[in-house]
């Protein structure tokens, strides 16, 4: 299971209803956080969640409105007695803007560590998961962001017991270890069934319109993606401004095939933006307007139906 909840819905200002961009997601007793608007820790206060397991924030760029509220979130986890590591991912020059941020959060009871991308595509594995960064087109180096977690075929009891291995064996070959009994060595592949579908996000926003993005995106459980500006006839401003329009990250969404789109980073100006959703779901029916705290529980294809938590 995996748990998403958009914290902050808000591009460029804060409102005194809209928080600015912030994404979290929940797996396996890690969280990742992808940008840290201002108020961010807030954010997750209010949604009931915590900042302590947060293991990695990859940031898309260096805008205010996607990491002003680093330092506020840094002494957050500092007051929770944290002291395992903090890995922070973003664009070239991340070094320089995370130690420009930590003068006022200079004293911490855990390391940051940066890692700087350098390609146009990079892989970061995890423990049971990998963050894939890909560039996208605003008018500053910005990248998006998709956490994929595989899945493993299911155990063949019969298998194992045809070749003999012992039940103390059986979960590390189920976890994908390889294990050697009396100098014969034993590979998961002899006891596990085909790979079963795993979980896929994708999260974009501050970007035109590109075919990196789709696929990236092809075939998500979750496409997160900015919608600037809800009316069709804003697609100048959102051109000229190298921000989407609803339609165009519904033709998105369409394109990659994904399973359901969540539009977010509206303009201060789109005080509401649910009035724009009928135009996301004629090109993309499964588009949702999203607000702060909205949340779902992506589950694997057992039969259990994903829940969401407006």
């Amino acid at each position: 299971m995996l748990d998403i909840c958009l914290l902050g819905t808000g591009g460029m200002m804060p409102l005194p209803y809209r928080h600015l961009t912030s994404m979290m997601a929940r797996y396996n007793g890690s969280s990742i956080l992808i940008d840290c608007g201002e108020g961010t820790q807030i954010a997750i206060a209010k949604k009931g969640w915590s900042v302590n397991p947060i293991d990695v924030l990859c940031i898309t760029h260096f805008h205010a409105d996607h990491i002003s509220g680093l330092p506020g979130l840094l002494l957050s986890m500092g007051n929770a007695e944290r002291t395992e590591p903090l890995l922070i991912i973003g664009p070239k020059g991340l070094s320089r803007v995370v130690a420009s941020l930590r003068i006022i959060a200079p004293e911490l009871p855990f390391p940051v560590d940066c890692f700087e991308l350098s390609e146009r595509e990079q892989v970061i594995r995890m423990d049971g998961y990998r963050i894939k960064a890909f560039r996208v087109n605003h008018n500053v180096i910005c990248y998006g962001y998709t956490i994929e977690i595989d899945r493993n075929g299911k155990f063949d009891v019969e298998a194992a017991k045809a070749l003999g291995l012992e039940v103390r064996y059986w979960n590390l070959l189920q976890h994908g270890q390889s294990v050697e009994v009396d100098g014969k060595v034993y590979t998961p592949d002899m006891v596990l069934g085909k790979e079963r579908r795993g979980l896929k996000v994708t999260y974009v926003t501050d970007s035109r319109p590109t075919e990196q993005i789709a696929e990236n995106a092809k075939e998500a459980d979750l496409f997160i993606c900015e919608g600037m500006y809800g009316d069709p006839e804003q697609y100048h401003k959102a051109k000229d401004k190298k921000h989407m329009t609803f339609y165009e990250a519904a033709n998105l969404a369409k394109i990659a095939n994904v399973k359901r789109l969540w539009l977010t980073h509206y303009s201060p100006s789109l005080n509401y933006p649910k009035e724009y959703e009928s135009v996301a779901k004629s090109v993309f029916p499964a588009a949702k307007v999203c607000k702060d705290g909205y949340s779902i529980e992506l589950k694997f294809d057992d039969g259990d139906e994903d829940e969401e938590k407006p």
